[in-house]
């Protein structure tokens, strides 16, 4: 039984509100998938962009070499292109262009068939007051939990 790979972007809840969420296949090559087994992956400063072609695709997304490639090795930060209907592709080119939203990815994950997937986010960048209000429920959420804890 293999172990469970969930590479997570826990700034990006914080940094954004999330719209709308999909979950895209992403496009490997070579030793790229070894080294997301072995959770050498990280997604916390990529995002994701469309090409001149429609197609998209996942930018600065750090995938570490794999340790004992050799010269078939990948590059670490190299664009790979996700795996989408033609229709949700539509649907998330004409929302970016038209409202000034972003693309950014959630969650790297393999599933049940051992295929890589990145869950991805339509996201609005929240404010810093925004924010502020997402510090104070977390705080106010902690310390009710603490109170409840306590009267059990």
């Amino acid at each position: 039984m293999q172990k469970q790979i969930n590479i997570q972007n826990k700034k990006a809840r914080f940094e954004y509100e999330i719209l709308d969420t999909y979950t895209a296949g992403i496009v490997l090559t070579g030793t790229e998938i070894k080294s997301i087994r072995d959770s050498k992956a990280s997604i916390s400063e990529s995002f994701c962009e469309f090409n001149e072609h429609g197609e998209l695709f996942v930018i600065n997304m750090t995938i570490q070499e794999y340790v004992y490639g050799n010269y078939y090795n990948h590059k670490p930060k190299a664009e790979r292109k996700l795996l989408l209907n033609k229709r949700e592709l539509k649907k998330l080119e004409k929302e970016v262009n038209t409202k000034g939203v972003t693309i950014i990815p959630l969650r790297l994950f393999i599933n049940e068939k051992g295929y890589a997937k990145l869950d991805i986010a339509l996201a609005k960048g929240k404010k810093l007051y925004d924010k502020r209000d997402t510090i104070k429920d977390r705080d106010n959420k902690r310390n009710l939990d603490r109170i409840k804890k306590i009267y059990k």
